[in-house]
């Protein structure tokens, strides 16, 4: 403690899966490193509300990160939970049309999945209701690499290398103001005891967060200051049996994947997310909704029966593209990018940020080496 200022090697403000991959990589290459997280308890933002899906790699441009993030951190995080006894299960999924009309856009996905490395099988409409006579579908995509994984036993056991290499886990510690000057960052940080901190290497992995804090940011410059948006998507479960156990998901609509069948480890059944755009954080989920999910859900599975769907939570995707937008990239921002020594900020880390967190950690680390 130096003028009433705390110092440190490395921060990593935010405690979802990304924040403590980064975090773990960064501990078990030698540095000091502190986790800083508003919440009450790690993963909590965006970590603890998403479909837990390991995805392929499929729908992305072929030269994005997001492409190649996914790939690689998809065989990682599969290793990864097999060494470590991480619940997870590679059950695949189906990508399936309804109509002649988009049995084209299959096309285009097997062909972007493969050039992207995530292998796609097409099946005609006689072959797969012979495979799904409960599905309604004039093709299908089969996905034989997508999976499910328990993210809170993931994070667990991010977070148990992470202090096994050193490094700890700080908890309501909000940061509230942040300036970078002369090759070291100093965090106003709130809380029950509020200090400044004072660290040579910064990482913001804030989720959602990660962007409002560039608003006040001495030293960053405005033109690395992205805006956000938010997209909301709720989730259905679905009470009883059921006759699935792959995934299922339509052909993709703009701004999401369209609602899909997800599982979790247990079998159970659940619908979502859709796309909603909102203006501020609000992870209601409104029971109305459970009508468009259930004409969506018609179109492809006849069978459904509505009064054992229940509302179940909502995410919210950080958006830096509006509604009319297209795609955008994560934004994964280093010294290359902003011109600032170790720093890195990492913006619009939504799908598939969770499949990608090792190979993001990695390439964080590369960014700082």
């Amino acid at each position: 403690m130096e003028n009433g200022v705390l110092e440190v090697d490395t921060l990593v403000i935010g405690a979802g899966v990304v924040g403590l991959a980064v975090a773990r990589a960064l501990a078990q290459a030698g540095c000091e490193v502190i986790v800083l997280e508003a919440g009450d308890h790690f993963g909590e933002g965006i970590s603890s509300r998403n479909s837990e899906v390991i995805h392929a790699g499929i729908y992305y441009p072929e030269s994005s990160l997001k492409a190649r993030l996914c790939v690689e951190g998809r065989k990682q995080l599969y290793e990864y939970c097999e060494s470590h006894k991480v619940g997870y299960r590679k059950c695949g999924k189906w990508i399936i049309s309804t109509s002649e009309a988009q049995n084209k856009g299959l096309e285009g996905i097997q062909t972007q999945g493969i050039a992207n490395g995530a292998p796609l099988e097409l099946w005609d409409g006689p072959t797969l209701a012979r495979q799904l006579p409960y599905v309604r579908s004039s093709a299908g995509l089969w996905s034989p690499e997508t999976g499910i994984v328990d993210t809170h036993g993931l994070m667990l056991a991010l977070l148990g290398e992470l202090e096994d290499a050193g490094g700890s886990l700080v908890l309501r510690s909000p940061v509230e103001r942040i300036e970078s000057e002369g090759g070291a960052h100093v965090l106003w940080v709130g809380g029950a005891e509020p200090l400044r901190v004072k660290a040579r290497t910064l990482v913001n992995a804030a989720g959602l967060g990660a962007v409002p804090l560039t608003g006040s940011w001495k030293g960053l410059p405005d033109s690395r200051k992205p805006v956000q948006w938010f997209a909301r998507g709720v989730y259905f479960s679905y009470g009883g049996r059921h006759p699935f156990s792959n995934l299922i998901y339509p052909v993709p609509e703009p701004g999401g994947l369209g609602v899909h069948l997800t599982l979790d480890l247990a079998g159970q059944a659940r619908f979502g997310p859709d796309v909603e755009w909102i203006e501020r954080e609000d992870y209601g989920v409104d029971p109305e909704r459970v009508h468009s999910f259930v004409a969506g859900i018609r179109q492809w599975w006849p069978g459904i029966e509505p009064e054992r769907l229940q509302p179940a939570y909502a995410g919210i995707r950080p958006k830096l593209k509006n509604a009319e937008g297209g795609f955008f990239d994560f934004r994964i921002d280093g010294p290359q990018e902003h011109g600032i020594p170790g720093l890195v900020n990492l913006f619009g880390i939504e799908s598939p940020g969770l499949t990608s967190c090792l190979a993001i950690a990695g390439l964080v680390k590369d960014k700082l080496a």
